[in-house]
């Protein structure tokens, strides 16, 4: 595989001072696969915002290109202002921009419902400071009315300013390749990056696939089911499963890879030696 596909690298804002220093850890392991930046997760209605500010100084300190998660549910025009002039002032280039979900509880959606009001209100605020980034769901968005509606979601965030898109994780390549060729008859032209999630525990990605709408093909789920509790033999199923799949992506003109860690480095870096992105 060539070493020139860029990859980039998922992590969640840890809980904790040990959460902190695992992800440190962590995260100076997976820099020695010279990501183009590493990403930050941020809460349902900004939950997790002061972890999250934390991580990104930090990730920044050390001289590694930083991309903060921002969803917009439930916030205010100004809160949001106040949270991009931060980012300026620490020199965040790039930013992931999303609607997020509202917290439990919470009933009021704030000032921008949607996606693309912010990428809009990055763009007028911000001009082309920031490289945004958006979601994308090759297998359609689970509160999507149809598959067309969803496309023309994503399209309306393009048509705001985004620049580019990393889709939620998949397993079926078809699933990007189909959503890959809608986008382009949509008249739809910035990169898709497939979102990679590394296999680790099947029955902790079952539960999490299910609750966010990403499929499990039938055949991957009866081999992982047959394995019971033989977690070597899980973890080495997944890693030729998701490699494979990579594979595939990179030689149909994936324009990147991005990773989603859940803090670990050891799947990452298992995956990307399996395909030559080792430096």
């Amino acid at each position: 595989m060539s070493t020139k596909t860029p990859i980039s690298i998922e992590f969640f804002p840890p809980q904790t001072s040990e959460g902190a220093d695992k992800l440190r850890s962590t995260r100076a392991k997976l820099a020695e696969l010279k990501p183009e930046f590493f990403s930050v997760t941020f809460g349902a209605g900004g939950s997790t915002q002061a972890r999250t500010f934390e991580t990104v100084f930090e990730i920044r300190r050390e001289g590694h290109e930083a991309a903060p998660h921002l969803s917009c549910i439930g916030s205010t025009r100004d809160q949001i202002r106040a949270i991009l002039q931060r980012y300026k002032d620490e020199g965040i280039r790039r930013i992931v921009a999303l609607r997020g979900d509202l917290p439990s509880g919470v009933g009021d959606p704030g000032e921008l419902r949607y996606a693309n009001e912010l990428v809009a209100f990055i763009r007028a605020e911000t001009g082309s400071h920031f490289h945004i980034e958006v979601a994308a769901y090759p297998e359609y968005h689970p509160q999507a009315r149809s598959p067309r509606d969803d496309l023309l979601a994503f399209k309306r965030k393009v048509d705001a300013g985004a620049d580019s898109a990393i889709t939620q994780y998949f397993y079926n390549l078809d699933a990007y390749l189909h959503f890959r060729d809608e986008c382009t008859a949509l008249g739809i032209g910035v990169p898709i990056v497939p979102g990679i999630m590394p296999i680790v525990s099947f029955s902790k990605l079952a539960r999490f696939s299910d609750a966010c709408g990403a499929e499990i093909p039938r055949w991957m789920r009866r081999k992982f089911e047959s394995f019971g509790d033989d977690s070597d033999s899980i973890k080495a199923f997944g890693l030729d499963v998701v490699s494979d799949l990579c594979e595939k992506l990179i030689a149909a003109g994936a324009p990147g890879l991005h990773f989603y860690s859940m803090n670990q480095a050891g799947p990452t870096m298992a995956l990307c030696a399996r395909l030559g992105l080792t430096n």
